[in-house]
């Protein structure tokens, strides 16, 4: 049955009046789900009874549980959910001090491809709804604490840009849970198709994933550098003012004794010279059959010291959730999927 958890208004209007109900059942139906949360049409009490008898005939809310949960010793939880294809999809928790992070997915595996992660050597099962990506923020336990979303996990977003952008909506939108997009962040590894649309339509955060400053060297971790070079991406975030409300950030993982040195550092703040923006350091996390290395804190911190030294700002993420296979990278419903299949 299809779902309203996923509705835009104007979706939800058009729903009412091919039911022959007023329009503004609609904004009723909206404040429901998105504000008032409930999991079944028939606590909507200030619809008719033969209104609602009606819209379940025809629809559900959508909100379903997750099937798994994992705890990790840092307080991290990693959630799995099925989807209406029965697929598997993850979502990390992230608890800290004042602020609740989830890291939500947009597709079952993901197209890229990069050398370094978990998702990517999973391949491609399949998009997210705009229901299923919103499903993971209003299932879990912890909902109504959350302080931000980050759409950094399993996936590409824009790669599912129709479904990501009507799930931006309704996290935005007046109507819907009326966040401010400065709450919001998006993560890509810079898929140019759908990257200017995004800058138009959002003021949601942009996170961008580099990784290497030289083109070769990260068309061997990532791709996409082929059909998206970085320089490509930077000469269209160059026409966007980041120095306000939304923020520009570069993801750049840190691998031992390959891009981790001063010469790596020096050719990174070149690149990004000129730019309103901020760079994450992510330790890389290992996985099975990948020959990268982590780098050491030590080499980590000279690499953001001489970052910041050449006024380009740059932090060191903290890692969490490793224990569970919940970090940067490191998501895969692969496994899982593949124990129950040999059941």
């Amino acid at each position: 049955m299809e779902a309203l958890l996923g509705k835009t208004l104007s979706e939800l209007q058009e729903i009412v009046t091919s039911l022959g109900m007023p329009k503004f059942t609609a904004k009723q139906i909206a404040q429901w789900v998105y504000e008032k949360r409930v999991r079944d049409i028939e606590d909507m009490t200030n619809i008719s009874k033969a209104h609602r008898a009606l819209l379940a005939e025809n629809y559900e809310v959508g909100v379903y549980d997750p099937a798994e949960a994992a705890v990790s010793k840092d307080g991290t939880i990693k959630y799995l959910f099925r989807t209406s294809t029965d697929k598997l999809v993850e979502t990390v928790y992230i608890p800290d001090h004042d602020r609740a992070t989830l890291c939500v997915s947009s597709q079952m595996g993901c197209k890229m491809n990069c050398y370094f992660c978990m998702t990517g050597k999973q391949g491609f099962n399949g998009h997210l709804t705009t229901s299923e990506i919103l499903n993971q923020i209003f299932a879990i336990p912890e909902s109504l604490s959350l302080t931000n979303i980050v759409f950094m996990g399993m996936g590409e977003p824009l790669d599912n840009p129709s479904a990501v952008f009507k799930a931006l909506e309704i996290i935005t939108a007046p109507w819907g849970l009326a966040w401010s997009p400065k709450r919001v962040t998006l993560s890509t590894i810079g898929q140019m198709q759908h990257l200017k649309e995004y800058l138009d339509q959002s003021q949601c955060h942009l996170a961008i994933s580099i990784h290497s400053p030289f083109p070769g060297e990260r068309a061997e971790l990532m791709p996409v550098e082929k059909a998206y070079p970085i320089e490509k991406v930077l000469e269209l975030l160059r026409q966007y003012d980041f120095s306000h409300q939304r923020h520009l950030t570069f993801e750049y993982i840190i691998f031992r004794g390959l891009n981790d040195d001063a010469k790596h550092a020096h050719a990174l703040i070149k690149l990004l010279s000129g730019l309103d923006c901020k760079v994450n350091l992510i330790r890389f996390h290992a996985i099975p059959n990948v020959d990268l290395k982590t780098s050491d804190m030590a080499q980590m911190e000279k690499f953001r010291d001489i970052l910041n030294e050449h006024g380009l700002t740059a932090t060191i993420r903290a890692s969490r959730g490793e224990d569970i296979f919940a970090a940067c990278g490191m998501l895969s419903s692969l496994r899982k999927q593949d124990k129950e299949q040999a059941l």
